[in-house]
């Protein structure tokens, strides 16, 4: 590739970011319908909040299932596939007239095609740089956030002019019309153009079979942190229009709080991946982890229009921030080869804290009438959280003690 040119790694983190705010935008979206479908359906919230539940579950399920795809059909197959699967089940979805109905097209169809982004184009981001490579998934997870800043506030618009089916329809048609044609747009690794990674090629390191990553004490350390802090972002995530709702701020201002949170967690995406390529992963993880639980607790004190949108700026930095990270310490450890297999893996373990904590801040303000003990208690997770990432060891020690082993 001449070096006149621009470097076609950054067309493929543009698609990938893009692809991602559409994925984790319309998936995220989900807390806005909460109260219309509430009102509408006559469903209670813990029942309606089982769906996000399911949709967190299918999602890592899916991100372990394409993630294993991207490995050997490459990440291109997979985000076409994804998307059509995503546009059917927004489609179908606005058809619901039963709960189950809901429970299988949202929870588990657009969750599983929710699974097919952000994992598979994050392993593909790391094969176009070795320099640089926090930035490359920073920019790529940082398409969460742009998503849930644009989408939130355009499904509440949706919902507040038509009403709630309108706006999983259009949802669905936006997946079709955006996801398919920007995934076109991906190569798989820069060979296929005859390039190199930005930073030359990757230093040999250590392969591993899948069933080798699965029994290493390091996996499970990164993975049970990633569902701490799953746990710990995901009920005041969902709940947080509703809870700015009962707490009287006006519906579009609480939809556009958390689209304020999704602003916010660009930065602390991009930031923090521009942070670990400097200080390390590690390092960055604990200090962001630190954040989020602060956070999350200050939301116990939270009540007025200014005080959500002054604390979603910070909890936005904070719970963006981190999420990059836990690919890129993957990526650290088990190496290439079976990067989509491996983060997928995490990320499958990952998304038990997601659905739990959505599905748990319904449950809670409906058998206690306050999301106070949501807060409470993700907030103490959250703090574990941050204890469990400094038992992550130095990929440098672990290879020499692979290779004396």
């Amino acid at each position: 590739m001449s070096q006149r040119r621009l470097f076609y790694g950054w067309t493929v983190l543009a698609a990938a970011a893009t692809i991602v705010a559409i994925g984790q935008g319309a998936l995220l979206s989900f807390g806005v319908f909460l109260k219309p479908l509430e009102e509408s359906m006559r469903w209670n919230r813990s029942d309606i909040s089982m769906v996000a539940l399911l949709n967190w579950l299918a999602m890592g399920a899916g991100s372990f299932v394409w993630g294993a795809l991207s490995d050997r059909l490459g990440g291109r197959v997979v985000a076409v596939a994804g998307g059509l699967l995503m546009g059917l089940g927004f489609v179908v979805s606005s058809q619901a007239t039963e709960l189950w109905q809901l429970d299988v097209t949202f929870g588990l169809a657009v969750g599983f095609a929710a699974g097919a982004f952000l994992t598979p184009l994050s392993a593909t981001a790391t094969k176009w740089f070795t320099a640089s490579r926090g930035l490359a998934v920073g920019v790529v997870s940082a398409g969460s956030g742009l998503g849930l800043l644009l989408f939130s506030p355009l499904a509440r618009w949706l919902t507040n002019t038509w009403d709630w089916r309108i706006a999983m329809l259009v949802l669905g048609d936006l997946a079709w019309l955006v996801v398919i044609p920007a995934a076109l747009l991906i190569r798989n690794a820069p060979s296929e153009m005859g390039a190199v990674a930005l930073g030359g090629g990757a230093a040999p390191q250590r392969e591993y079979s899948t069933a080798q990553v699965l029994r290493t004490p390091q996996f499970w350390a990164i993975a049970l942190t990633h569902l701490a802090c799953c746990a710990t972002h995901a009920g005041p995530i969902f709940h947080m229009v509703t809870h700015a709702i009962d707490q009287g701020v006006l519906p579009m201002v609480a939809a556009t709080a958390l689209g304020v949170s999704g602003l916010s967690s660009i930065a602390g995406r991009i930031g923090c991946g521009v942070l670990a390529d400097r200080f390390g992963a590690k390092r960055t993880l604990v200090a962001g982890l630190a954040l989020q639980a602060v956070m999350v607790f200050s939301y116990l004190f939270t009540r007025h229009a200014g005080d959500f949108y002054a604390v979603a700026i910070v909890f936005g930095v904070a719970y963006g921030g981190v999420m990059p990270l836990y690919a890129l310490v993957t990526r650290e450890y088990f190496g290439e080869k079976v990067m989509g297999t491996a983060y997928g893996a995490v990320f499958f373990i990952s998304t038990l804290g997601m659905g739990l904590g959505s599905w748990a801040g319904g449950f809670i303000h409906d058998h206690l009438g306050t999301y106070g003990w949501l807060y409470g208690g993700s907030a103490a997770i959250g703090a574990a959280a941050t204890l469990m990432a400094f038992s992550f060891r130095s990929p440098r020690l672990m290879a020499q003690g692979a290779t004396s082993s």
